[in-house]
């Protein structure tokens, strides 16, 4: 069994999701811009660089706290 973690959830064409499998991470990123994207990573600090290059902080400029909660929630898988 596969463990799945919501990270955020705007609507159900705007999330992003992680699954745990053993030690592989499995991000989906679901948009109303750019559908489904999936990424396979094989570890947690992999994972987090590329959120840190994904959800960069001039992207979130007057959101810095959305920022915060998805990098926060993402850490905690």
């Amino acid at each position: 069994m596969f463990k799945k973690h919501e990270i955020f959830k705007t609507d159900k064409y705007n999330m992003l999701t992680v699954e745990v499998q053993g030690k592989t991470l499995i991000v989906r990123e679901i948009s109303d811009q750019w559908g489904e994207e999936c990424h396979t990573f094989v570890s947690r600090p992999e994972m987090m660089h590329w959120a840190e290059n994904r959800f960069k902080p001039e992207k979130f400029v007057g959101r810095e706290e959305e920022r915060e909660n998805i990098i926060k929630a993402l850490k905690e898988v």
